[in-house]
């Protein structure tokens, strides 16, 4: 039977690519010459923290940060900016997780999205990933185009499609 996986990963070397190309950005433009910026990633909780002087340059770091994950091929909607930024004495820090796999509510989400749509195939929820499986390769697509039309605001993909 015709299956595919619906996943939400990132790629840590992408990753690690936009990190760096940010840091080389903002040590070269204008408005950072002499500032304090510090931006480490940890590769193994998925997290980015950085430091910044002030509030309003924090917001400028994270801003060019996903514009150059962007476009190393990261979707904007894989970083979590919801922690606000915090002072420390006399710079201010944020801590960025990016999203990596699914988690079992956005799992749920995406499986009752499918059963709801009434197609005739079948999706559960194995770890990280959705498997849908369908007797026809049609009818995965038309789950796929329903994925990608739903706003559920987290970054997916499709990948494994088997015939």
């Amino acid at each position: 039977m015709p299956s595919f996986d619906i996943v939400s990963k990132v790629d840590a070397q992408a990753l690690d690519n936009a990190v760096n190309v940010t840091t080389k950005e903002i040590t070269n433009r204008f408005d950072f010459k002499g500032s304090h910026v510090v931006i480490n990633l940890d590769k193994k909780e998925f997290k980015i923290n950085l430091e910044t002087e002030d509030d309003m340059k924090m917001r400028q770091l994270i801003d060019v940060l996903i514009n150059r994950a962007h476009k190393q091929g990261i979707a904007p909607q894989a970083f979590d900016t919801s922690r606000e930024s915090y002072p420390s004495g006399k710079v201010t820090k944020q801590e960025v997780s990016v999203r990596n796999g699914l988690k079992q509510e956005d799992a749920k989400k995406i499986v009752k999205l499918i059963k709801d749509s009434g197609l005739k195939v079948q999706a559960q929820i194995m770890d990280d990933t959705v498997r849908v499986t369908g007797k026809k390769i049609d009818d995965l697509q038309e789950v796929i185009q329903l994925c990608r039309g739903a706003e559920l605001g987290i970054p997916l993909q499709y990948e494994n499609m088997r015939s």
